[in-house]
């Protein structure tokens, strides 16, 4: 089994393609087609594409602020790549490819970070969840829906991500605990990206690695390159099969960089030298897997010019019916709370409604 071969405990990493793009484990390569290996570069260029846009959206005052995915394309491309229509995405807020593949849209993407309730509606994507922002509450949701899933006998699982520093925090224990206890069908995904905010990841555990931690709750774990997009499609479909089979919750590790600021607020050159940007730059996803497939022949120079300048006119036009999207609903800030509001909730919203007439007449 691929986690008897790569064993956190040992220090073992999986990968498969190098930073120049070349297959460095010709055991573990995939078979997939070359439309597959072309749908998941196009993912990865899509998603690093909407993020810089959204970027420079926000510093036209156009977008509020929001946490960059760049440099994390092929960590969150590569696992969605391996989950099925049926299976639950609960993510956390720094995972735009696997929302895109999951059937989110760029629309969604932008009016969430807009302020916008529909951006967390995805009618797209109905096996998504919202993101979620305050650190690791997302995996104690993931446990207990593993455990709706195994209690229905349903046959899906549960993916849910987490940064490196939100593995200091107590859900994050508790949930592999509740899970690992209740056998439940969810893979835990850690997004080492080396950083919480400004605290670097030594800073965070003494482990050799975070995916040991799985030893401790008795589930399997992996270390992976998570600039390597084989290397998260196969990680994350051995962990799928694992969990589908009944056998419980997986950890898995992928060791990437978050090459821009943690949010648009983050100055990063405050904590971080040049240097080490520039040493991560040179393991960029979306550049080996470029150069990997150019070197098969099945892409070009010139096809990917022709790919970014039609993803850029939709980007643009899927950003352009956000800005003329109607105008927020003054109830929808407290409807969707609960399925039904309760009293206190309704007392808020009839104060803030004579709040909001108050400052109308004194116009």
């Amino acid at each position: 089994m691929l986690f008897d071969r790569y064993k956190p405990i040992e220090g073992k990493k999986l990968e498969i393609m190098d930073p120049e793009g070349k297959i460095i484990n010709t055991k573990e390569l995939p078979k997939f087609s070359k439309e597959k290996m072309l749908e998941g570069y196009r993912y990865m260029l899509y998603s690093r594409m909407a993020d810089l846009q959204a970027f420079s959206y926000q510093r036209q005052g156009r977008l509020y602020t929001f946490p960059p995915n760049f440099g994390q394309e092929a960590s969150a491309v590569g696992s969605a790549m391996a989950m099925a229509e049926d299976d639950w995405l609960i993510p956390a807020y720094r995972e735009l490819g696997a929302w895109l593949k999951k059937g989110a849209t760029v629309k969604d993407f932008f009016l969430y970070w807009g302020g916008h309730e529909d951006g967390a509606t995805f009618p797209g994507a109905p096996t998504m969840f919202p993101p979620a922002v305050p650190i690791a509450s997302q995996l104690i949701h993931a446990a207990g829906f593993g455990y709706a899933v195994k209690y229905k006998k349903e046959k899906r699982v549960v993916f849910t991500y987490v940064g490196d520093g939100g593995t200091s925090e107590g859900e994050f224990h508790e949930s592999l605990n509740y899970a690992s206890v209740w056998n439940v069908p969810v893979v835990f995904i850690i997004q080492n990206n080396q950083y919480a905010i400004s605290a670097h990841s030594s800073k965070q555990s003494k482990s050799i690695n975070y995916a040991v931690k799985s030893v401790a709750y008795g589930m399997p774990g992996m270390l992976v390159d998570g600039n390597d997009f084989f290397a998260t499609c196969v990680a994350t479909e051995a962990a799928r099969k694992y969990a589908l089979a009944g056998k419980g919750p997986v950890l898995l590790e992928f060791e990437t960089y978050r090459r821009g600021p943690h949010t648009t607020s983050d100055d990063p050159s405050r904590y971080r030298t040049k240097e080490e940007e520039e040493e991560w730059a040179k393991k960029d996803p979306i550049d080996r897997m470029r150069k990997f497939l150019i070197a098969k022949k099945y892409w070009s120079q010139k096809k990917d010019e022709e790919l970014q300048s039609e993803l850029k006119k939709e980007i643009d036009r899927q950003f352009k019916e956000v800005e003329n999207y109607p105008e927020y609903r003054f109830e929808d800030v407290f409807v969707h709370q609960y399925a039904e509001m309760p009293d206190d909730l309704k007392k808020q919203m009839m104060d803030y409604r004579k709040f909001e007439n108050w400052k109308k007449e004194r116009r």
